[in-house]
């Protein structure tokens, strides 16, 4: 069977699936389950589809270590566990309407997300249309991604720590300073894993550009989406983190919002003569 057939198959049972599973738990966040998982599946779909050549067969390689290290940071923060909802759905909810929310539970989280999900894997039917020998553009796209990959992996642990460490504050009755993540990679992006995450899926593509020759492939629709996704959910993300924290506004003001660059520094005023 044509591989987009199956994996078409594959979305619209997620689809169906992840949007049922929310109406009967009343818990919105079974997108967010399948969202290390679904990808390698639609990969390697890909690859077992082509007999397995090279170029392919790296990139699902690649996504199956993107998707273990997701699933790995997801699980230890409970997502998986009942009640592991993503906590900006409840706040979400609270701001619109009910038929508004169930609107929205359908339209975006089930469907629009499931669709970007397998849009950001289509540069493999780029590749799985165009069979060639590898380049060494494969191995430098190869290298990058795990770079990208490790970079991912240090902004989540440190995240990870720096939460544990404020639960311990917490329960020692103790008021933690800072009370939110600003230092180590936070200190030259406010979302560092944001950004390595995005560099993947756009890397990812680059194998479609490496296979074929040519720079602009409709495939790369998945990755422009991805990336407007994380725009909206950065604005929404900080809007929550402003409202909770008072000092958030100044670290705004001198940290990158994404792409890690070294931090501004607000001139003194003047002293007074």
């Amino acid at each position: 069977m044509n591989p987009v057939t199956v994996c078409l198959w594959i979305a619209a049972a997620l689809v169906s699936g992840t949007w049922v599973l929310s109406l009967i738990t009343r818990e919105y966040s079974w997108t967010d389950r399948i969202w290390s998982l679904a990808p390698v599946i639609y990969v390697w779909v890909f690859a077992a589809a082509s007999g397995f050549d090279g170029r392919l067969l790296i990139m699902a390689v690649l996504v199956t270590l993107w998707g273990a290290r997701l699933t790995f940071n997801f699980a230890r923060k409970g997502g998986y566990a009942p009640g592991g909802e993503d906590y900006r759905w409840g706040i979400l909810k609270g701001r619109l309407k009910p038929w508004q929310f169930s609107v929205f539970n359908f339209a975006f989280i089930s469907f629009y997300q499931n669709a970007i999900i397998f849009l950001m894997t289509l540069p493999a039917l780029t590749v799985y249309q165009a069979p060639g020998p590898l380049h060494t553009g494969d191995w430098v796209l190869a290298a990058l991604f795990t770079a990208a990959l490790a970079g991912e992996t240090v902004a989540d642990q440190q995240q990870w720590n720096f939460h544990r460490w404020k639960a311990a504050e917490l329960r020692a009755g103790r008021t933690p300073r800072p009370d939110f993540l600003e230092t180590g990679l936070f200190r030259f992006s406010r979302h560092p894993n944001f950004f390595f995450e995005q560099a993947q899926w756009w890397l990812f593509y680059g194998f479609a550009v490496t296979a074929t020759g040519s720079w602009f492939h409709w495939t790369v629709l998945g990755a422009v989406l991805l990336t407007l996704l994380f725009a909206g959910s950065t604005v929404f993300t900080e809007s929550i983190s402003r409202s909770r924290h008072p000092d958030y506004v100044q670290y705004q003001r001198r940290t990158s919002p994404i792409i890690p660059l070294p931090p501004r520094h607000r001139a003194r005023p003047a002293a007074a003569a």
